[in-house]
């Protein structure tokens, strides 16, 4: 395949859970050969912090599970949009009412086929109750500490949807059993 594949997440203001998922979700990609196939980006579903970095405590909780503290400082908030539809070829909702904000904006049935929420991809996630991504926004450092945790957890069933999406026949073998760089030895 010679073009890449673009995914969004999308989070309510795009400066903890998103950005949190997007630094993750390329971190995964570059580990599991898929770097160069595929682009990844983040966004919000309201304007409210339209071009503000990313939380510190967002930041703070990524460089505490050993990633890359420049690809976390680099986050600049942007608006999910329905022209974003046309943008990307997956639109991952961190829950439920992010995922029923991003329905509503979905001008056609090809746009709703690319929602996904980000747990659906968690073989953890035992439940349909069990499928947002908490919001740590209003909480303290724990919460974002959990919400690394609860993204990676995602990243092996997402990476392989990636796979399946790009065409390859290699078999895909997960990371550090879903976790991220600071998981010690797999």
């Amino acid at each position: 395949m010679s073009e890449q594949f673009r995914i969004c997440f999308v989070c309510l203001g795009n400066v903890c859970r998103s950005p949190t998922a997007e630094v993750i979700f390329r971190w995964r990609l570059s580990r599991g050969g898929f770097g160069d196939l595929v682009v990844v980006s983040s966004a919000g579903t309201s304007t409210w912090h339209v071009g503000d970095p990313m939380d510190p405590r967002s930041r703070d909780a990524l460089v505490a599970a050993g990633y890359d503290r420049e690809d976390a400082k680099r986050h600049r908030a942007r608006h999910f949009t329905r022209l974003s539809f046309s943008e990307v070829d997956m639109v991952v909702a961190m829950d439920r009412s992010n995922e029923e904000e991003l329905r509503a904006l979905a001008s056609d049935d090809r746009a709703l086929e690319k929602i996904r929420l980000m747990r659906s991809f968690d073989a953890t996630a035992t439940s349909e109750d069990d499928l947002d991504v908490p919001d740590p926004y209003y909480g303290g450092p724990d919460g974002f500490q959990k919400v690394v945790k609860v993204i990676e957890q995602s990243g092996d069933g997402l990476l392989a949807e990636m796979a399946r999406a790009l065409g390859r026949d290699r078999a895909h073998r997960p990371l550090r059993d879903g976790r991220g760089p600071g998981a010690g030895p797999p």
